[in-house]
């Protein structure tokens, strides 16, 4: 979202719900816990409606949801646009013929996997996780998405934590990143 707009009506609603853990996993970690969204119901429809309004006229074909929490969600929207889901596993978790990227983290490595037949040339794919924290897992499962021949049209969380800076690596790879509301200043 540019400087100049100013953030949607929804962003606070859905930020005030979201649950703030201290110190966890590890000490001067700010847990930032989707849960609480996920257990109200009016909280739960608000959340979902926010991604299906914005994308049901996007000509889509899939939805990928990253391991996963983005499974919870990424389903959720593909069943109420009437689109397929496509699930983006950590490494050794999918039991068919996977393609892998490896990423890294800020204290070490990772690998994201996908069958090699979740989708197809030219697909249309929203990619969706729970939030965008350094940036690396969005941007390994857009990789293996293209590698796949489809094109993300559009990476999308419920929570930017914009000070780890991996919304700004998410866009500079080129992917278009909407997400609900962000924890700048919070």
């Amino acid at each position: 979202m540019s400087i100049l707009q100013a953030e949607p009506p929804y962003a606070d609603y859905i930020r005030d719900r979201i649950r703030t853990v201290p110190n966890w996993p590890q000490a001067g970690v700010q847990f930032r816990d989707i849960t609480p969204l996920l257990q109200d119901k009016k909280t739960f429809r608000v959340l979902v409606d926010i991604f299906v309004h914005r994308y049901m006229d996007m000509g889509l074909d899939m939805v990928a949801g990253v391991d996963a929490r983005g499974f919870i969600l990424g389903a959720v929207v593909a069943y109420e646009l009437n689109l397929g889901f496509v699930p983006v596993r950590k490494k050794g978790k999918l039991p068919f013929l996977t393609v892998a990227e490896e990423y890294e983290l800020e204290y070490g490595s990772a690998t994201v996997e996908i069958h090699t037949d979740a989708c197809k040339k030219g697909d249309r794919v929203l990619l969706i996780d729970d939030l965008v924290a350094t940036g690396g897992t969005m941007v390994a499962a857009a990789k293996l998405l293209d590698r796949l021949g489809a094109t993300v049209v559009e990476a999308a969380a419920i929570v930017d934590l914009p000070e780890l800076g991996g919304s700004k690596i998410v866009r500079e790879q080129g992917i278009s990143l909407f997400t609900v509301c962000d924890f700048a200043g919070h």
